[in-house]
């Protein structure tokens, strides 16, 4: 898949591209990361990206012309997703990064200053993506976010690729504790569950962690969840 970044801070960018999992789905071909800085797509000698807001205000505005223009520039397709990073956005969730994952080109428009011209967002943007209820300096920290999540559940980003279909909210629980080795340390135990080699008991075990983890930390994620009778019981029984 193709993912083009439009910032006006490619430098915040880059380094995390070329370290981890990111690195990999790349050198892999599973992913193309392009960054573009905004300035480059702007027509006067001070490279202006932002100007005033008409009705007067704090805060500068991203101006349209060198976004309108780095959009045509990159040729997106007509099924490209383009994605501005707003606090007003959907709530980025693992779902939508493994529905991303399916798109073959995504266009991550990064806001500054006080965000972007209108227009842009009437004519341009098909999707509007918030990572959580705070403001940010800019979109480069969630655009990272969602590069991140949406390129280590690629086939074969990740040595194992069960292990993403494990993680967190994967499943739409929260994940279960995990121990490795030495088996007591300081005292605290490994549980003897784990230990035992008797795999589906071990899977049970994990599967009644994650609910009670989810009814501990997120309960309103289990309301979204069909539970079976097992399941019902269990957090029932372990309040």
């Amino acid at each position: 898949m193709r993912i083009d970044i439009i910032t006006i801070f490619p430098e915040v960018i880059l380094p995390v591209l070329q370290a981890g999992i990111l690195k990999r789905a790349q050198a892999r071909d599973l992913l193309t990361v392009n960054v573009h800085n905004l300035r480059d797509f702007t027509t006067d000698r001070h490279q202006t990206v932002d100007d005033y807001p008409y009705g007067g205000g704090a805060g500068m505005i991203l101006k349209p012309e060198p976004l309108f223009a780095a959009i045509k520039k990159l040729e997106p397709e007509s099924t490209a997703r383009i994605i501005y990073l707003t606090p007003q956005g959907t709530p980025f969730n693992q779902s939508l990064a493994e529905a991303f994952s399916l798109e073959s080109h995504l266009i991550l428009i990064c806001g500054r200053y006080k965000g972007i011209d209108e227009r842009v967002r009437m004519k341009l943007v098909t999707d509007e993506i918030s990572i959580g209820d705070y403001v940010l300096s800019g979109g480069e920290i969630p655009a990272l976010a969602l590069v991140d999540a949406i390129g280590r559940v690629l086939p074969r980003a990740l040595g194992n690729y069960e292990s993403a279909q494990e993680d967190s909210f994967s499943q739409g629980l929260l994940d279960c504790p995990h121990y490795t080795r030495p088996a007591e340390f300081e005292g605290m135990q490994v549980p003897d569950i784990l230990l035992s080699g008797h795999h589906d008991n071990i899977t049970r075990w994990q599967h009644e962690q994650s609910l009670k983890r989810t009814a501990e930390r997120r309960p309103e994620l289990l309301k979204n969840m069909e539970l079976s009778a097992e399941d019902v019981a269990y957090l029932k029984n372990n309040k």
